[in-house]
């Protein structure tokens, strides 16, 4: 599956939890929301996945994506130290450019 060069990183970046380079894929008003929360800008959503990182050491492998203009979908499978992994999960993304402008995780 050919994934675009942002997507590509965003799951390198995930893989090797960077989270800088996780964020900087962001715009810098981006928004994400996951688990009923949202954050907002690139700080707090660097701040987010550097939580989650340190406390799961999440890993991703991309299972399917799809796009229509600014908008995509990433499936991937999530593995890492939660209960009940790994799991599949769906990045509902809308894009800015090269940049995501918001990201909504689901399950």
């Amino acid at each position: 599956m050919k994934l675009p060069d942002n997507i590509e990183g965003l799951i390198k970046a995930q893989n090797e939890l960077d989270s800088t380079a996780f964020a900087a894929y962001f715009t810098n008003l981006a928004t994400v929301a996951d688990e009923g929360s949202s954050y907002s800008g690139r700080d707090e959503i660097k701040q987010w996945i550097q939580q989650a990182s340190e406390k799961y050491q999440m890993k991703l492998r991309p299972m399917d994506f799809s796009q229509t203009g600014s908008t995509a979908e990433l499936t991937v499978e999530v593995s890492g130290t939660f209960p009940g992994s790994p799991i599949e999960m769906h990045y509902h993304l809308a894009l800015d450019g090269p940049l995501i402008r918001s990201l909504r995780i689901t399950g």
